[in-house]
């Protein structure tokens, strides 16, 4: 989609519905609803203009792995002494950013309130 901040709520529901069907908590849904918003805030101002914003999916019993990227000429990894930063990961179990010479990307992952007990 258009790396526009116009296109964020689609991250976020999108996130939450697949949330949902991992059966995350409502309170889990909303910290990765805002968790989604941090990461697109802080990867958007790298774009390169009309570049796209890429998010990727990968999902587990009980965890979801979401990373957020870029086109960047020259992206740079975030402060982590950030505000938004620290409530990214105050809000994700991790989260890490990455950056090489074309794109700048933020992985987080989240794991349900409710993990299926050890077999």
């Amino acid at each position: 989609m258009p790396a526009d901040s116009a296109f964020v709520s689609v991250l976020r529901t999108t996130s939450a519905g697949l949330a949902a069907r991992l059966d995350f908590t409502i309170d889990d849904i909303e910290d990765l609803r805002m968790a989604v918003g941090e990461a697109s805030a802080l990867v958007l101002p790298q774009a390169e203009p009309g570049s796209d914003l890429t998010c990727e999916f990968f999902m587990r019993p009980a965890e979801l792995t979401i990373q957020v990227s870029v086109v960047s000429h020259q992206p740079t990894p975030p402060d982590e002494d950030s505000f938004a930063w620290q409530v990214l990961t105050t809000l994700a179990t991790k989260a890490s950013a990455s950056a090489d010479d074309r794109r700048f990307a933020i992985t987080l992952s989240m794991r349900s309130a409710l993990q299926e007990p050890d077999s």
